[in-house]
């Protein structure tokens, strides 16, 4: 049980900062300003770990390579730390690990920015965050909409596109468990 509690602590931790990070490599990639409420939220969460990498590893045109490695390290962290706990003793697939759950947590991030679009639109009222989050749902919605014809008026591309997350989120985390063996289904879940 104390497992589990401290895991799901360090998992809300990861999810929180490291989903800031990722939210803000996509933000820059987007060109999207900072000076909005989900920049300011974004940068307050991520700022501590990100500002300190960025002088180590500088960004590569829109590419914000500090934000990525920090999630990246996060991940680590966090199945280092869930590792020894559980005294798996599979150190070295860590790194690969990471990576994956990077992926899985890009996935995560994705879905939540989708759904909270998708309830933002359905307010009707026209706010900088409805805005924001519509920006960043954009390239992800469009090459679905264009083949996805409305359903009685209705957009079901974020629905369409919160399956195939889900899906690939599925995916990733069975890559992981595979990575482990026995004991996995505590750590990639």
């Amino acid at each position: 049980m104390l497992y589990q509690i401290l895991a799901f602590l360090i998992e809300i931790a990861v999810t929180l900062i490291g989903g800031a990070c990722l939210l803000r490599l996509y933000m820059r990639w987007r060109r999207m300003s900072m000076g909005n409420p989900v920049g300011r939220f974004v940068q307050a969460l991520s700022d501590w770990l990100v500002l300190p990498l960025q002088r180590l590893v500088p960004s590569s045109g829109s590419l914000d390579v500090a934000s990525l490695l920090a999630t990246w390290l996060l991940k680590l962290l966090q199945y280092g730390l869930l590792v020894g706990m559980l005294g798996l003793g599979r150190w070295s697939v860590l790194p690969l690990l990471a990576l994956l759950g990077v992926a899985k947590l890009a996935v995560s991030v994705a879905t939540a920015v989708i759904i909270v679009a998708a309830v933002l639109s359905w307010t009707g009222n026209r706010t900088p965050v409805r805005d924001v989050f519509e920006r960043l749902c954009e390239p992800m919605l469009a090459p679905l909409r264009r083949h996805l014809p409305l359903v009685g008026g209705i957009d079901l591309s974020p629905l369409l596109l919160v399956v195939a997350l889900q899906v690939a989120g599925i995916v990733l985390g069975s890559m992981q468990a595979g990575l482990l063996g026995a004991g996995a289904a505590m750590l990639a879940g």
